[in-house]
Formats: structure tokens, sequence, C-alpha cells
């Protein structure tokens, strides 16, 4: 099982395990986290998003353009910011440090 470290907004860290081939919006719901992810993944909503510690952000593929221009789309954005959607475990990511943005 591979490790994802999700902080809340309130600062509480959440530690969640997952196998190779999921993605964080997955595991976060599953967790009962406020990530809703509204579009399942198509990446029409951003309702998924989160934001990556610097220090692994470069460990991940670039976003592709059509994750782009959904987080082109909120107020909040970062410049870590992602699609949990988007995030894939792997052993490369395995311990991956993330936050989830204050609520609007």
């Amino acid at each position: 099982m591979l490790k994802v470290l999700i902080t809340d907004a309130a600062g509480a860290v959440h530690e969640l395990q997952g196998a190779d081939g999921d993605n964080v919006m997955q595991l976060a719901r599953a967790a009962g986290l406020p990530v809703l992810g509204e579009c399942n993944g198509s990446m029409a909503c951003a309702t998924c998003h989160v934001i990556v510690d610097p220090t692994w952000a470069e460990k991940l593929d670039p976003p592709e353009d059509d994750e782009e221009a959904t987080l082109d789309t909120l107020f909040q954005l970062t410049k870590t910011s992602r699609l949990g959607c988007q995030i894939r475990l792997c052993p490369d990511v395995d311990g991956i440090s993330l936050r989830l943005p204050d609520a609007a």
C-alpha cells in the first residue's frame, strides 16, 4: 500500500493508504474528507482541488491542458494546485503530502 498525507482546512493531518493506480480524489472521498469530486474525475468541476506540498509538486507529471483549464476557474488557485482526480498513486509519490484548500 502507498501512503498519502492530506491536511484538511482545520490543520488535521489524515494518513490514507491506497494501491498503485488509485487517485487522490477517490481516497479522500472514501475517507470522508470534504472532497466532492462531483464530475467523478472528468475534469469538469474542480471540486477535488488539492494543493500539493511544493517538495512533492515536481515529482508529479505536469498537468495536461484540460486540467490546467479547469484549475484556471478556481479562486484559490496556487502554484501547486492540482485536481485530486489526476494524481495517481505510484511508488514515486509514496508519502505525498497535500492539503485541502480553505472552504470558500
